[in-house]
């Protein structure tokens, strides 16, 4: 697919793109990059500035046809790397601990091999996407109006996933990964003095009751849902004061959107039944909202078919994955794929800090894409 002295230069760009990772919403320095790689194989079209930082570039075919995106992250993480690797990111506090380095290396590659293999009919979109890690990305760029001149019959993306063996693609019709978002309860009572908690109203125990009773909601949710307590606070460390405020912080999730919002609003009654008991105000936010994302019919064939006429190892999963990606927004916009590519049984697991994306799966991701772009495109 790719002669060897591409597949070399796609793996120092991959480098190179590990060393310099930006977190969400800030990938100036790695859409420049990016544009630069791009610049060498003359795209019909580029657009920049999609979505915030977000590029797109465009191979089009000489006859009718279908609009077919393929789509790669451009943000970070805020997770300081722990590697003895020669290409350690040189961004403090921040890398490409999910391998979207990765990701960006094999779109690029599959641009390289666009460069010299035209489509014959409609037209290719390569998107690098921003802001995937927060669940703002694909919203931004599909309410970018510059969207609307590469709205997409069919989009296709993929994922590395540890401990799968290498190369193995992983794959599901229908739902592959879940919905959720990010749900702060903030609850409002009263500060006294230390030594008079009575003449105040601490939400302390409302704060202990709502995470105990939180995690116990799915159980009244026929459907799969998962809540996660990851945070919460109790006032402010002043030992003559009570506190007079409370915050406690959870990931909300499932398996489809309506069962997600459902149990939303499952935590929400509970939070309110409780601050109506302790005498507290209380009060919502959200934040890092991903759509479920839904394989469908059509495209879940194609990427099956590519798979086969390579000859990968095949695994048909039986349920969705837990994790979020925000690619499910586009699920609800047109025909959608997201796949998984097996990184190594023993591979450290995404956003550990010892994490580094396989370059041997550089090729294998490029092999797919392309695969999938001959059957709608040739």
């Amino acid at each position: 697919m790719l002669d060897n002295p591409t597949i070399q230069k796609l793996t120092e760009y991959r480098k190179t793109l590990h060393q310099f990772p930006e977190l969400s919403g800030q990938e100036k320095e790695t859409a420049k990059r990016v544009q630069d790689f791009f610049s060498r194989l003359n795209p019909d079209k580029t657009i920049t500035g999609l979505g915030g930082t977000g590029l797109a570039f465009v191979f089009q075919g000489k006859d009718p046809g279908p609009t077919t995106l393929f789509r790669c992250e451009l943000d970070g993480l805020p997770i300081k790397e722990e590697n003895s690797i020669s290409h350690l990111s040189t961004i403090p506090n921040t890398s490409h601990v999910c391998g979207h380095d990765g990701h960006m290396a094999i779109v690029s590659g599959l641009g390289s091999y666009f460069s010299t293999n035209k489509p014959q009919k409609g037209r290719i979109i390569l998107l690098f996407q921003p802001a995937e890690e927060t669940g703002e990305g694909a919203e931004a760029v599909i309410k970018d109006p510059k969207f609307a001149e590469i709205q997409p019959d069919f989009a296709f993306a993929l994922h590395n996933l540890p401990g799968y063996p290498l190369h193995q693609i992983l794959i599901k019709q229908g739902p592959f990964a879940a919905a959720s978002v990010g749900m702060s309860i903030h609850f409002k009572g009263r500060n006294s003095h230390s030594a008079h908690p009575e003449a105040g109203n601490s939400p302390a125990e409302a704060m202990a009751k709502t995470i105990v009773a939180l995690e116990k909601l799915p159980q009244g949710i026929e459907k799969f849902s998962l809540v996660t307590v990851i945070h919460a606070e109790l006032g402010s460390i002043a030992f003559g004061t009570t506190p007079g405020t409370a915050v406690v912080r959870a990931t909300l999730r499932a398996f489809e959107n309506e069962t997600r919002d459902l149990l939303v609003s499952y935590a929400e009654q509970l939070a309110t039944q409780i601050a109506e008991e302790y005498g507290l105000g209380v009060s919502f936010g959200y934040v890092e909202s991903f759509a479920a994302t839904h394989n469908n019919p059509e495209a879940w064939q194609i990427g099956l078919d590519a798979a086969k006429k390579l000859n990968l190892d095949i695994r048909h999963v039986e349920k969705p994955f837990r994790w979020s990606e925000d690619f499910g927004l586009f699920s609800s916009h047109t025909k959608t794929l997201l796949f998984g590519l097996g990184s190594g049984l023993d591979h450290p697991q995404l956003h550990e800090p010892n994490f580094d994306f396989p370059d041997e799966l550089i090729e294998t991701g490029v092999s797919m894409f392309a695969e999938i772009a001959k059957t709608l495109h040739d």
